[in-house]
């Protein structure tokens, strides 16, 4: 069997799957999951034997330390899988939520229920714990997902969709509902983008070339996720004792994520005093800082810092740093490099954390807090399918409601329109 007809039949079972999922029993959903859950802790052991096979071939593929990270299994990050499913299942279910119900003079009666978006294609990198995440977030919300993960953690994701799998089986669901695209061929992902017949909404997860590959070549509508070129502000009026610990951990605590912060701006009124201390913190971690001119002048070992540098989303531990006028400069800095995804501002004074809020367009808006809180599980959604940086439909962590449409419903008694 082709690529093509492997793909093609995939995706007709998953089309076929979708119209039991769209009305399965709340209950049966949640089955599901918490056995997805009990089977991920039981078969621990094994997912992480697996694990250090992909993570063996990484180390040999010369892959960087922070990818590395990202690709890694733990105990701890299994737990973390599991939980977040247990969570999503003690979630209410959005499916036939009727947001809004309305009567018409003739005496039609309108309304708009909650239904699932159908059969969605995920496409994303080296991050084995996406495969669960989204898989338990598409069943509870009455979907069936096609998964492409990344050649990195082809392995791990198959133990992991196996697994899924027998959980489904259990509780007596269709195991076409969460299916893994077997192959690393990269043809599999231009034929994925032609079977609009097939799928509803494909949504990518990864660096900036994946996600402008799908949105530039998908004849599937896309849900644009992830590039996260985020900032974290230290206004002059910045309790730098607590903005030492938000820039330290926005940029340090998992740097190849995407609410990682990548850029650090300083006011050049705290500039002084701020930069030394945090330049020596970061220093003693391991942090490459790259500076403008004057933040050089300050911290004379710092790299020198490019206009690409403010650009990038560097997913390393690298951090480029710049020091502004005012409030203005960072509100004008961040509206020319950021990418819409987590901004974060460091002040104790109300009136400019309120003008943060309204004067910067982001899917998250930060006063006092790090970017690094920017995912599905710290916004109490159990996990996310990703972070929608576009405006159209969903932004921001993508949760059951996300993965959702309405339809309208219209119940008469006879009418007709004249």
């Amino acid at each position: 069997m082709s690529i093509r007809e492997e793909l093609i039949s995939q995706a007709a079972a998953a089309k076929k799957a979708a119209r039991i999922m769209a009305k399965a029993d709340s209950d049966l959903k949640n089955q599901a999951l918490n056995l997805i859950a009990d089977k991920l802790m039981e078969r621990q052991q094994e997912i992480i034997e697996i694990n250090k096979q992909d993570m063996k071939a990484a180390r040999q593929n010369e892959i960087g330390k922070a990818l590395l990270d990202r690709l890694k299994l733990t105990p701890a990050r299994i737990s973390s899988m599991a939980a977040g499913l247990r969570e999503v299942a003690g979630q209410a279910d959005p499916i036939g939520e009727v947001p809004e119900m309305w009567k018409r003079p003739n005496g039609l009666q309108i309304g708009k229920i909650r239904v699932p978006l159908g059969v969605i294609g995920i496409i994303y990198e080296a991050r084995p714990n996406v495969t669960v995440d989204v898989a338990g977030l598409c069943l509870k919300s009455g979907n069936t997902v096609i998964l492409r993960g990344g050649s990195n953690a082809f392995k791990s994701n198959q133990i992991l969709a196996n697994i899924i799998q027998s959980g489904l089986n259990q509780a007596g669901l269709p195991e076409e509902c969460v299916q893994l695209i077997q192959t690393t061929d990269r043809k599999a992902v231009e034929i994925l983008f032609t079977l609009n017949d097939y799928l509803d909404v494909l949504i990518p997860r990864g660096g900036a070339g994946l996600i402008q590959r799908v949105v530039n070549e998908s004849k599937i509508p896309v849900i644009e996720t992830g590039v996260g070129n985020c900032h974290v502000y230290v206004n002059q009026a910045a309790d730098l004792a607590k903005a030492k610990k938000i820039v330290f951990n926005a940029k340090y605590s998992r740097p190849s994520v995407c609410n990682s912060a990548e850029t650090l701006l300083v006011d050049q009124a705290v500039a002084a005093k701020f930069l030394p201390e945090i330049a020596n913190i970061f220093k003693k971690h391991q942090v490459e800082l790259r500076g403008c001119e004057l933040s050089r002048k300050i911290v004379p070992d710092l790299h020198a810092a490019t206009a690409a540098d403010y650009a990038t989303e560097f997913l390393d531990y690298i951090m480029a740093v710049k020091v502004v006028e005012d409030y203005q400069a960072a509100v004008d800095h961040i509206y020319q490099y950021g990418t819409g995804h987590s901004e974060a501002i460091i002040t104790e004074n109300y009136t400019t954390a309120r003008a943060f809020l309204a004067d910067i367009d982001a899917a998250a808006v930060y006063v006092n807090a790090s970017t690094r809180f920017t995912d599905g599980g710290q916004f109490g959604l159990g996990a996310e399918t990703g972070i929608s940086t576009q405006k159209l439909h969903a932004r921001g962590p993508m949760g059951l409601k996300e993965l959702t449409t309405t339809k309208y419903i219209i119940m008469g008694d006879g009418q007709i329109r004249e």
